[in-house]
C-alpha cells in the first residue's frame, strides 16, 4: 500500500547541479533579499525551516545607514523603495549571522552589493568558510565607480568581471542577480554563467519615481527608487522566459508574485525556483501557503516532479539533463 508521503509530490530543487556543494532546496519558495531581513525578524510570524532557502538583506563592504526618509512608497500594483542599502556592513554581518544560521535547516543565501570588482571578490572570500551559509547571491544592479558609475548588471564586460572575480574567490554556489535595465539580458545571462555562475535570478527592481502633486516634489528623498510588485511581473516573466532559452545553468524567478498562478507563470517560463518579495510586507503568511498551494495543484495536475512544469510554456528550454548529456559527450550546440 502507497504510504502518504510517497504520494506526496517531489518540490525538490538543485541550484547549483555543478557544484560540488550544491544548492539543494527542500522546496522552490525563497523570500527575496531586502523583504525577509536576516531570517530572525520572521521567527514569531513563520516557520522560516519550512521554507526552501532565504536570501539575506544585501550586505556591502562597510557599514551603511541607508537613504534620508521619506525612502518608500506605495504605487498603483507594487511600491517604490529607495532604502539604499542599509546594512552593518560585511564584518559586522559576520559577527552575528552566520552563527545563528549555522544551527538552522533552511539554506541561507547571502546578497551582496558593492561599487568595485576588488570589493565583490574580498566579500565573497570572505563569506566562502563561514558556517551556515549556503550560496552568494550577486547584485549587479550597482554603480561601478571605476567606469563613472555606470551599472555593473548594463553591460556584459562589467557583469562578466563581477562573476569572474567572485567565482575565483569562492567554491560557495554564486547566484548573479540579472539588472531589468540591461539592454540586452540574454547577452549578460550568457556572459555570467560562461564566467562561472551557478544560477541566475531575475528581475531586480525598475527604476521608477512618484511625485507629490501637491508640493510638486518627488516623494521619495532619493528622488527615484526601485519599482516592484505585480506591476512588474509582466516583464519579469517575459525576461525569465528570454533567459531560459539560452542558459543552461537554474534560473530564480521573482517580480511581483503574489500566489500560485503567478510562481507558476515563473516555473513555465524556465525558472526553477522562485523568489517572493513586495507580497511579504502583506502577507508574511503566503510564503508557506504558497508551498502548500503548489503542492495541491501538482497532486490534482498529476504532477510528480517540478521538473516536469518548468520550461513547460517556452520551447527555447533547454533541460539540465540534456547540458549533462551534452558534457559527457562533448557535445555543445550554440
Amino acid at each position: 500500500m502507497m504510504t502518504e508521503a510517497a504520494l506526496r509530490p517531489d518540490l525538490s530543487v538543485d541550484l547549483a547541479p555543478a557544484n560540488p556543494r550544491e544548492l539543494r532546496l527542500r522546496n522552490p519558495v525563497i523570500p527575496a533579499s531586502g523583504c525577509f531581513g536576516y531570517g530572525l525578524e520572521y521567527g514569531g510570524i513563520l516557520d522560516v525551516q519550512r521554507l526552501g532557502a532565504f536570501v539575506s538583506k544585501g550586505v556591502t563592504p562597510h557599514p551603511r545607514s541607508g537613504n534620508p526618509m521619506p525612502r518608500i512608497t506605495e504605487v498603483p500594483a507594487g511600491m517604490l523603495n529607495a532604502i539604499g542599502l542599509q546594512n552593518p556592513g560585511i564584518r559586522g554581518f559576520l559577527r552575528k549571522y552566520p552563527r545563528i544560521w549555522e544551527g538552522w535547516d533552511v539554506p541561507a543565501i547571502v546578497n551582496i552589493s558593492a561599487e568595485r570588482v576588488e570589493d565583490f571578490a574580498m566579500m565573497a572570500r570572505l563569506l566562502d568558510e563561514q558556517p551556515g551559509i549556503a550560496a552568494i547571491e550577486v547584485n549587479i544592479s550597482c554603480p561601478n565607480v571605476a567606469a563613472g558609475g555606470y551599472c555593473f548588471g548594463w553591460d556584459t564586460a562589467m557583469s562578466r568581471d563581477v562573476t569572474r572575480a567572485v567565482r575565483e574567490a569562492t567554491t560557495l554556489p554564486v547566484i548573479v542577480k540579472l539588472s531589468p535595465g540591461a539592454q540586452d539580458i540574454v547577452a549578460i545571462a550568457e556572459a555570467v554563467e560562461a564566467e562561472g555562475a551557478d544560477a541566475i535570478s531575475l528581475i531586480n527592481t525598475l527604476v521608477g519615481m512618484a511625485i507629490d502633486t501637491r508640493t510638486r516634489r518627488p516623494i521619495l528623498a532619493n528622488e527615484t527608487g526601485g519599482l516592484s510588485g505585480p506591476a512588474v511581473k509582466p516583464v519579469a516573466v517575459r525576461m525569465v522566459y528570454q533567459v531560459a532559452g539560452a542558459v543552461r545553468i537554474p534560473i530564480i524567478g521573482m517580480g511581483g508574485i503574489s500566489g500560485l498562478d503567478d510562481a507558476l507563470e515563473f516555473f513555465m517560463a524556465g525558472a526553477s525556483a522562485i523568489q517572493v518579495g513586495t507580497a511579504i510586507f502583506s502577507r508574511p503568511g503566503m510564503l508557506l501557503r504558497l508551498i502548500d498551494d503548489l503542492e495541491t495543484w501538482m497532486l490534482q495536475q498529476g504532477v510528480t516532479t517540478l521538473g516536469e512544469i518548468v520550461g513547460a510554456a517556452n520551447p527555447g528550454y533547454r533541460t539540465h539533463d540534456r547540458h549533462e548529456l551534452d558534457m559527457v559527450t562533448g557535445y555543445l550546440d550554440e
